[in-house]
């Protein structure tokens, strides 16, 4: 039987966009441009550190903790290059400013492979869009930038909801502003607990892209399973 959807929310990172070179590469050019030289593998490994002591300690950018998510972003980029051993102050918050401003762009970003066709034939088969992604709010910049904006109804992050994946309550929110139930509604990421299992708790449609070099979770039937993103409609229309 074909699913009668009608809905269809979308993560972002990993799923539609993904970062055109590790985070350690554009903090190393940024650093190079001010005389610094530091290897971005370091970068990469003190990003990753400094990025899980935030999120433990201010989860979701600091809402409800009277931080910006600029503040919570500038603190993290701060953080990074001074445990890879950078430690003029003036010159790590001049830097750190930069990154934040240069992960707005297009510049930083690539649309996946299959993404903008997938996104225009559910357009034209009638589906409506909207995005529900744990992303700060340069989002909607991000995605008008790289010229997917348009096929969305509306782009909910957990920095405006003030709840991140798995959280149900974002995904409630999405099903009101898209005005149907959730089993008229499917949510397609790349996450099995924050997106394919978050989703199917609330009662919606899952499907979870999977790259070929993840484990597989045994509690997703194949034909929720996308191996691209081109599967979707012919997953939908079986």
């Amino acid at each position: 039987a074909m699913l009668r959807l009608r809905f269809l929310t979308w993560d972002v990172k990993d799923t539609l966009l993904r970062l055109r070179r590790p985070v350690g590469e554009s903090y190393a050019a940024e650093a190079q441009a001010h005389g610094i030289q530091v290897q971005p593998e370091a970068l990469t490994r003190s990003f990753r550190e400094a990025y899980g002591a935030q999120s433990r300690l201010f989860p979701n950018y600091g809402q409800g903790r009277g931080l910006s998510s600029q503040q919570w972003w500038v603190d993290v980029v701060k953080q990074t290059f001074r445990l890879s051993g950078v430690h003029e102050e003036g010159v790590i918050t001049l830097m750190a400013e930069n990154l934040y401003h240069d992960f707005c762009s297009a510049g930083n970003w690539e649309v996946l492979p299959g993404a903008s066709e997938t996104l225009s034939r559910c357009c034209q088969r009638g589906f409506r869009m909207g995005v529900v992604s744990n992303f700060d709010n340069r989002l909607e910049k991000i995605l008008a930038q790289c010229n997917l904006r348009h096929h969305f109804e509306f782009v909910l992050t957990s920095e405006e909801t003030g709840f991140a994946k798995p959280d149900g309550r974002i995904f409630q929110k999405a099903l009101r502003l898209g005005r149907v139930p959730p089993e008229q509604a499917a949510h397609v990421g790349d996450d099995y607990t924050r997106d394919y299992r978050a989703a199917r708790a609330m009662g919606m449609h899952g499907f979870l892209l999977r790259a070929a070099r993840q484990r597989a979770e045994p509690e997703v039937p194949s034909e929720h399973v996308l191996p691209t993103l081109s599967h979707l409609l012919t997953l939908i229309e079986k």
